[in-house]
């Protein structure tokens, strides 16, 4: 079977989680609305990809459309600069 790549929009932020206040971080994807969380940026990335894949394969197996990936035309992304004159 040929894999196909998909490119979805995913906006990751931090978070808290609920009950606890532990510090996280949120990923979601607007074009699926659905969301996961996870301990660290990485974590969040992690469980969103897996949530993706899971998502798309029940629409598959329940005959729904498969949502048009994103248009993906920039990155966003933050970037750390050590800059020690603060």
């Amino acid at each position: 079977m040929q894999a196909h790549i998909l490119n979805y929009r995913i906006i990751i932020q931090p978070d808290t989680e609920t009950g606890t206040e532990k510090p996280g971080y949120t990923a979601t994807c607007p074009t699926l609305g659905i969301a996961a969380d996870g301990d660290t940026i990485e974590d969040a990335l992690a469980n969103i990809k897996s949530l993706v894949r899971f998502h798309l394969k029940c629409l598959k197996e329940e005959g729904e459309e498969i949502p048009e990936p994103d248009r993906v035309e920039e990155l966003v992304t933050n970037m750390q600069v050590e800059f020690p004159y603060v």
